[in-house]
């Protein structure tokens, strides 16, 4: 779901909206027509007005507003909106930093992904250099950091765990390693 909010910041930009008109981000994401499908290798694409912006979405001028955009009321109700419909098909996994407390509190199973901020600027700034990007370490983190606060204080749905979410702490665990635990948890779970 996060990148249903980097969507939006990427159209506010090329549109060359204040990210802090509330009313110009509500009616960009009001407009935008957002649409994700699975390419050949199984890796879902996210489009926006027919255009992939898959790669788009993950750089770091996107990266410095999406905390701006997704703070503002009428963007989170209509991204909330199209998020329900799309749980409402059912068999969906969904992850984004309010999906357990605010878009799908009745989840059948919730789980909490977290890791330090030093891990995570690192492996953000590792994944920025592969691409090409000349980015700085400090910068990184202070951009994390600076995310983390705003959505935590963020009036509407801020970031925490639901009360009843499974918290994994994957600091010092590689991607398949999470991929496992979080298998284990869900077969554990299930009926």
């Amino acid at each position: 779901t996060g990148a249903m909010y980097r969507a939006v910041t990427l159209q506010a930009s090329l549109d060359k909206i204040n990210m802090e008109d509330d009313k110009a981000l509500t009616k960009t994401a009001e407009n935008i027509n957002l649409a994700f499908e699975a390419d050949a290798a199984g890796i879902t694409r996210i489009f926006v007005h027919g255009r992939d912006v898959t790669e788009e979405l993950r750089t770091p001028l996107v990266s410095s507003h999406v905390s701006l955009v997704s703070r503002v009321p009428g963007v989170r109700e209509k991204m909330v909106g199209l998020q329900k419909e799309m749980a409402s098909r059912g068999g969906v996994v969904m992850e984004g930093r309010d999906i357990g407390t605010h878009v799908l509190p009745q989840a059948q199973i919730k789980l909490y992904l977290t890791a330090s901020v030093e891990k995570r600027a690192r492996r953000r700034y590792e994944e920025l250099k592969q691409r090409g990007y000349r980015v700085r370490f400090a910068d990184v983190s202070k951009e994390i950091e600076q995310r983390d606060e705003i959505d935590s204080k963020r009036a509407i749905a801020p970031l925490k765990p639901a009360p009843d979410a499974i918290i994994i702490d994957c600091s010092d665990m590689g991607v398949n390693q999470v991929v496992d635990l979080i298998m284990a948890r869900v077969s554990g779970r299930s009926n």
